[in-house]
């Protein structure tokens, strides 16, 4: 009976424990936690670079940028905002003085002189001869003499005289009545006004 004595290469169990451990992680089972953590860096990053462009935005908007605005420590951490000054142009168009009464050379020559009209008697006889007792037409116009009374007047014995209480009335500025006579010759009459006595020029008439 042949007895032999086999080497034995069995390992220590100590070992086979040791690399059955360490067979358990990996370098390819390390990296979706490494993929992980950069995922959630860059997102904090993100939000962080949002929140910057959103502050900068609202301080833009409520005025409180840089050379527009000055803050001024107070109670609660208030602030003023304070406009920034400009310059103001220089007026151009002319001055006005509030207050002031005008001169009166310059009252004089803006205010125009209106002149009333002057009353003036105007009388026409329509015929220059009748027969005696012949009709004689006297007609005239009196501007601003509406509803005035004029009196027919004969120049008689060098004075001027009422001739037999014949008047007239004027009427939107004219007047009409009619005389008749019978004295030979020359025969001068007028109207005058019985209440401002203006007195008209005066007509002829020959009595042949």
């Amino acid at each position: 009976m042949d007895l032999r004595i086999r080497p034995s290469w069995s390992r220590p169990r100590q070992w086979t424990l040791q690399e059955e451990v360490g067979a358990e992680v990996r370098p390819d089972e390390k990296r979706p936690v490494v993929a992980g953590l950069l995922a959630l860096v860059g997102v904090a990053v993100a939000v962080g670079l949002v929140a910057a462009v959103a502050v900068v935005g609202g301080a833009h908007l409520l005025g409180l940028g840089g050379g527009h605005a000055a803050a001024v420590a107070g109670e609660g951490g208030a602030t003023m905002v304070v406009p920034k000054p400009q310059k103001t142009q220089p007026a151009t168009g002319p001055s006005i003085t509030l207050g002031s009464s005008p001169t009166s050379s310059n009252t004089d020559s803006s205010t125009p002189t209106i002149k009333k009209p002057k009353k003036r008697i105007s009388l026409q006889a329509g015929q220059g001869s009748v027969s005696p007792m012949g009709r004689i037409d006297l007609t005239g116009t009196y501007p601003g003499g509406e509803g005035a009374v004029l009196n027919v007047q004969k120049f008689s014995n060098g004075s001027w005289q009422d001739f037999y209480s014949i008047s007239a009335t004027v009427t939107n500025g004219t007047f009409s009545t009619y005389i008749q006579t019978g004295t030979p010759g020359m025969n001068r009459f007028r109207v005058i006004d019985s209440d401002s006595k203006l007195a008209s020029n005066e007509v002829r008439v020959q009595i042949r």
